[in-house]
């Protein structure tokens, strides 16, 4: 792949933080589009207190498109007394810039020359929004962090929205529509990719972008959600919340992970998302499998780190996925 390639990678959270890191190995032409819906933890806390847009996902990409070690560290670190005790230092730090200059994307362009990031993060909306959804049956959840801990009812996928309604960021729009690639990165379906790919005009400029669309599948499923889900479930459900078809390509592990971290996972009702070679021939999209698991077991020991929760985690090599996005193009 030459450095000319443009690659966008839609999403949020540990997901694309993973993937992002070892992207921008591949091209200095990278944008990271952040859904906005995140309400959760310290983020919620600031968007509650002051009314700011959501930090705590804008933070995490730019973490991961810097290489300064000692600035990355200062952003993902977490007080652990008085105050200002759960809060990342980098969620603090984007809603000051927020409240001095009353622009959240600018706060977000002054972070990004702080880190001296490759590439550049963009909200994919900057309209004030909270996640909503109406289950089978009418009642309604409100608010990413409830959604994302329910078990949903009924056989039905549920509606989603976005309160108030959003307005798509122009320039996410437009780094859409002049990518090479799009990428909708792996993450929680419908706390992190759900709140992206429902903002108004973004399912329309997937489908119109000359960009090839490639969405890279989940490991685990999560019970009460998406348990049942295989890959080409999984992808079904990336389209329907975008509107209408437009992958090209599906990206999925094809490895299963280690018995006892599997049975350790199982126990929770969590469960290695698989695959039907049948099913998924008869797709308007390529799919291809390989071994995207990492062979180490990542464990949360520091007290500081934010990035993800403090049990050991079945996650992607994000050097494998990238090695095998850049072979696809």
């Amino acid at each position: 792949m030459t450095a000319l390639h443009k690659i966008v990678v839609i999403g949020g959270g540990t997901g694309s933080f993973t993937l992002l890191s070892s992207l921008k190995k591949h091209t200095p032409f990278i944008t990271a589009l952040v859904n906005m819906a995140d309400d959760g933890g310290s983020t919620g806390v600031l968007r509650d207190e002051l009314g700011v847009l959501p930090p705590g996902d804008v933070r995490q990409c730019l973490v991961a498109l810097s290489d300064s070690a000692e600035l990355r560290d200062l952003f993902t670190y977490r007080f652990e007394e008085g105050r200002f005790k759960g809060h990342a230092f980098g969620n603090l730090f984007l809603t000051a810039l927020e409240k001095m200059t009353g622009d959240f994307a600018r706060a977000v362009e002054v972070a990004s020359e702080v880190l001296a990031i490759t590439g550049s993060v963009e909200p994919i909306t900057l309209t004030n929004v909270r996640l909503a959804m109406r289950e089978n049956g009418g009642s309604e959840v409100h608010g990413e962090f409830n959604i994302g801990n329910r078990k949903f009812k009924g056989k039905d996928r549920p509606e989603f929205w976005l309160e108030p309604k959003a307005r798509a960021n122009p320039k996410a729009l437009r780094a859409i529509a002049q990518a090479d690639l799009v990428i909708i990165a792996p993450g929680n379906l419908y706390g992190s990719l759900a709140p992206a790919l429902i903002v108004p005009s973004v399912g329309e400029a997937l489908a119109k972008s000359n960009a090839k669309k490639l969405y890279v599948c989940n490991l685990v499923t999560k019970p009460g959600q998406t348990g049942s889900f295989t890959v080409a479930d999984f992808a079904d459900e990336i389209e329907r919340l975008a509107g209408q078809p437009f992958l090209d390509m599906v990206l999925y592990n094809t490895e299963m992970p280690d018995a006892t971290l599997l049975e350790k996972y199982s126990a929770e009702g969590e469960l290695a998302v698989t695959f039907d070679l049948e099913v998924l021939g008869q797709k308007h999209y390529q799919a291809v499998g390989t071994n995207l698991l990492s062979s180490t077991l990542w464990q949360n020991t520091s007290k500081a780190d934010p990035i993800a929760a403090a049990r050991t985690l079945i996650r992607h090599d994000g050097d494998a996925v990238a090695r095998a996005i850049m072979e696809l193009l």
